[in-house]
C-alpha cells in the first residue's frame, strides 16, 4: 500500500489490469448482487432531486420499488445503498437497443439534463471506499463478472488506476491524482511494482 494525501492506495489499485467490457458483459455488476450501491447521504438528497429527470427512462418495477421505499435503503451491514429490484438489480438501471444495463442517471448526465453523473461508488468501480479514521482506504474490488475487463485490461495495458483517472479525479481532485501518477513512476523506479 502507499499513501497519497489521505489516501491509502492498495498495489491492486495501481497494477492489476482492467478496462469495462461493456459488450461482453452487458452491465452485469448493475443487474447482480446483494445489494445497491453505496451511497452518501448528499447522494441520497442528490437522487431524490434528479428523480423526476430519470424517472421516465426508469423500469415499472423499479419505480415501484422507489414508491415504495424511497431511492436508497440501508443494507444488512447498516450501510446506505441505492434500491434494488427483486434484491438484485439497482433501480436506476434501464435496458439499451441490444438489451446491454446502463445507468439512467449517467445517461441524464450525458444528455445535459443534470449536473450529477451518478454516486461516486459507481463511477469508481471497481474502486471501493472505506475510511479508516482520517484516512480513505482505496482498493480493488474482485468480482468474478468482471474477467472480461480484465481480460481487455490486459490486452490493452492499462491497470484500474489508469482506467478509473476521471472518477478518481472527481473524488481525490487533478492535484491527487498527478501525485499519485508521480508515486507510481518512483515505484516502478525502484522496482515496488
Amino acid at each position: 500500500m502507499v499513501e497519497v494525501g489521505k489516501a491509502v492506495i492498495s498495489f491492486d489499485v495501481l497494477t492489476k489490469p482492467f478496462v469495462c467490457d461493456l459488450n461482453t458483459c452487458k452491465g452485469i455488476c448493475c443487474i447482480e448482487g446483494d445489494a445497491g450501491a453505496p451511497v452518501t447521504e448528499t447522494e441520497i438528497e442528490k437522487l431524490k432531486e434528479i428523480l423526476p429527470i430519470v424517472w421516465d427512462d426508469l423500469e415499472p418495477q423499479a419505480r415501484e420499488v422507489i414508491d415504495r421505499q424511497g431511492v436508497s435503503y440501508k443494507d444488512i451491514e447498516g450501510d446506505d445503498v441505492t434500491s434494488i429490484v427483486d434484491g438484485k438489480e439497482c433501480v436506476f438501471t434501464y435496458r439499451d437497443t441490444d438489451g446491454t444495463c446502463k445507468c439512467a442517471i449517467e445517461k441524464a448526465y450525458r444528455e445535459g439534463r443534470t449536473d450529477f453523473y451518478k454516486p461516486i461508488s459507481c463511477h469508481l468501480y471497481p474502486i471501493r471506499l472505506t475510511q479508516s479514521g482520517e484516512y480513505t482506504m482505496v482498493n480493488y474490488h474482485r468480482w468474478e463478472v468482471c474477467k472480461c475487463a480484465c481480460k481487455l485490461g490486459k490486452k490493452l495495458d492499462i491497470p484500474v488506476y489508469k482506467f478509473l483517472k476521471e472518477p478518481l479525479i472527481r473524488r481525490f481532485g487533478a492535484e491527487w491524482y498527478k501525485e499519485l501518477e508521480t508515486v507510481v513512476k518512483e515505484l516502478k523506479k525502484q522496482n515496488y511494482i
